[in-house]
């Protein structure tokens, strides 16, 4: 803003001549104004950029246990459909999965197989549950780290949304279910997800779950490149002794980020 004021002033006085000599006063006040804009742009930038070099080795842990934590669901739900082998952890397999998730309605007619399943509904339900109190901790305990530079704030945002989507159908799992947890059960009782959608059948919990499923598996992807820009393989490698696997995730984060790298390296 403060720049195109000040191309704004440029430009008005070369089309209008001695503007500015008529007006002093307001010209005294509009550059006044444009020194404060430019000197608040770059200090807030300065700011920001010392928060995220300061932060950028804990960030990065932090983003790659939130990667953990979306992964568990998405995998989980995957594994449950019989679209992914429940010893699948090579790079490989992890691709493979992730590229099915995409197919919704192949991933829509295998969620819906599951859950009219009773021993896979149990098991969904129980992963549901486990999920709910795993996302509770990662975010208890990192949520207000995060926060402490705006770069990483959105993360956590979808973050929450993430377990706040996980939550709600553990929810209606709990009251809908046959369970003899009494706090369970009078968890789900107490929810309103139960007062605001009422009964859910089937096909409703399908579209839910295919779609926790497809975020978590966008919230693992895009969470894992930026850990990767943030600080990068090459640090790593150069602190471990050890050589840089090829091929690697993303590049630089910022000029920032990439020269705090090469100065600790």
């Amino acid at each position: 803003m403060a720049l195109l004021a000040l191309a704004g002033g440029v430009v008005l006085d070369v089309i209008t001549t001695n503007f500015w000599a008529r007006n002093a006063l307001l010209a005294g006040l509009l550059s006044s104004l444009i020194v404060v804009m430019l000197s608040a742009a770059v200090l807030n930038e300065a700011v920001e950029r010392r928060k995220r070099r300061r932060w950028s080795v804990l960030a990065q842990y932090v983003m790659l246990e939130l990667v953990r934590q979306a992964r568990l669901v998405w995998t989980g739900v995957m594994d449950l459909a019989g679209l992914m082998a429940p010893d699948a952890t090579d790079a490989a397999s992890i691709d493979a999965a992730a590229n099915a998730v995409h197919d919704t309605q192949r991933l829509k007619d295998a969620v819906r197989e599951a859950i009219a399943d009773g021993t896979k509904r149990r098991r969904l339900h129980e992963g549901i549950t486990a999920f709910v109190v795993h996302g509770d901790e990662v975010l208890g305990r990192w949520a207000g780290v995060m926060l402490n530079a705006d770069a990483y704030a959105e993360i956590v945002d979808r973050r929450v949304e993430l377990a706040s989507d996980v939550a709600w159908l553990g929810s209606l799992l709990d009251s809908s279910e046959s369970t003899d947890d009494f706090v369970r059960r009078r968890r789900g009782a107490s929810c309103p997800a139960i007062q605001i959608e009422g009964e859910v059948d089937d096909d409703r919990l399908t579209d839910r779950i295919v779609a926790i499923t497809q975020l978590a598996e966008e919230l693992d992807r895009t969470t894992l490149e930026m850990a990767m820009r943030i600080v990068p393989v090459e640090w790593w490698a150069a602190r471990l002794g050890t050589t840089v696997p090829a091929p690697q995730v993303g590049g630089p984060d910022d000029a920032a980020a990439d020269d705090q790298s090469r100065q600790i390296a």
